[in-house]
């Protein structure tokens, strides 16, 4: 087998690439490759690209991870500030690092991407043991791999990498027939809030379209980028994705991306940017021009809810963190990151730390699950 470094996933045959990652939107070759061309992942914005594929005697690609070379902890959402800032304290660099992950794409998913047909294992070993030697030929502290699927783990930790332990809020598909049907899970009260929040939109005339990429064009996606770009300029922030990603992404994978549009009359007023597979809807990003009372709870969530009800997908991820989730229905489930870090002391001071969170973690995922609106025996 080899191991190779690439510094843009356009030095990977998509094809071949695309054949290990299915129909994760996240990880095809077109997202990837999106992000790159766009500016938003590259060296100057401190996403690297450090793809790592593994071939056999033939060439045949077997394996390949996606990976970056960091200069700072932005567009993660496996938060490690603190450790940075201890580096910082102890008068040593946290930065660079290495990250196998999606740029500003918290979903949990594969990061080892296997050929079939190939020894797994030995194919797994071959890429993590190359990420601590690309650690250490580049000087960079730390190797983390983020939100990978549980099933990956063991082949994390049999290359010494800590696993970090974490919680998300998905919604599940339990063959109700519409919303109202799935409302009746519900207890009284928590539905009552939910009609409550939905008539307080329909009252104020704003109805909702699902578009697909093929059908956003250049004028209706400057006011989709518009929407997202607020969300970030309120607070001070850059946009982690570029105009360009947009227009790149709703023509290479036009069939992934499905924007939820909100409109009060003829006039846009908000919209969610999501991503589908064949099982799953994937809420990423939103944005709205005026502010209305309980927008962001029907654009983000129900409108996604009752679109995966009437597509027959399984699951909807909305996106990281947020308690107020679990109020309208999506139950915590664990994700997971796993870390690597080259110096000693560190290693020790972090294993602590993990341990102690985890313990909390496991509480938490506890007390969440008594706070979800279902009937008891629906849980």
């Amino acid at each position: 087998m080899k191991v190779q470094v690439h510094q843009t996933i356009d030095d990977v045959n998509a094809g071949e690439w695309n054949r290990l990652a299915g129909d994760d939107p996240f990880l095809r070759h077109e997202f990837l490759a999106a992000l790159e061309h766009s500016g938003s992942a590259c060296a100057a914005s401190g996403w690297q690209p450090q793809h790592l594929t593994c071939t056999d005697a033939s060439g045949h690609l077997i394996g390949a991870l996606p990976l970056y070379l960091k200069s700072h902890s932005l567009g993660e959402y496996v938060f490690d500030w603190a450790w940075a800032d201890a580096w910082q304290r102890a008068g040593l660099p946290y930065y660079p690092k290495l990250a196998s992950a999606v740029p500003f794409s918290p979903v949990p998913g594969q990061r080892l991407l296997v050929d079939t047909q190939a020894g797994r294992d030995a194919v797994t070993q071959a890429l993590t043991g190359f990420c601590i030697k690309l650690a250490e030929a580049s000087h960079s502290s730390s190797v983390h791999c983020l939100f990978p699927q549980e099933q990956e783990l063991h082949h994390w930790t049999q290359q010494g990498f800590m696993l970090r332990k974490d919680c998300q809020y998905h919604w599940h598909n339990r063959g109700h027939t519409d919303f109202e049907d799935w409302l009746t899970t519900f207890k009284a009260g928590k539905r009552k809030k939910v009609h409550r929040e939905r008539r307080r939109i329909h009252e104020a005339g704003i109805g909702f379209s699902a578009l697909k990429g093929s059908e956003l064009d250049s004028s209706l996606l400057d006011v989709v980028y518009g929407f997202y770009a607020n969300t970030y300029l309120r607070r001070g922030r850059t946009p982690y994705l570029t105009r360009a990603f947009f227009s790149e992404i709703t023509r290479t994978l036009p069939g992934s991306l499905l924007v939820i549009m909100a409109w009060q009359r003829q006039d846009a007023v908000a919209a969610a940017i999501c991503f589908r597979n064949r099982n799953t809807l994937f809420g990423r990003h939103w944005g709205c021009g005026p502010e209305f009372h309980s927008l962001h709870f029907e654009t983000c969530y129900y409108q996604g809810i009752e679109y995966c009800l009437a597509n027959g997908l399984e699951t909807f991820n909305p996106g990281t963190q947020g308690e107020h989730k679990l109020a309208r229905g999506f139950e915590p489930i664990v994700t997971w990151s796993a870390h690597w870090i080259a110096d000693s002391r560190f290693r020790e001071a972090i294993a602590d730390f993990l341990s102690r969170e985890t313990s909390m973690v496991d509480m938490y995922l506890q007390d969440a699950r008594q706070h979800l609106p279902f009937h008891s025996q629906q849980r």
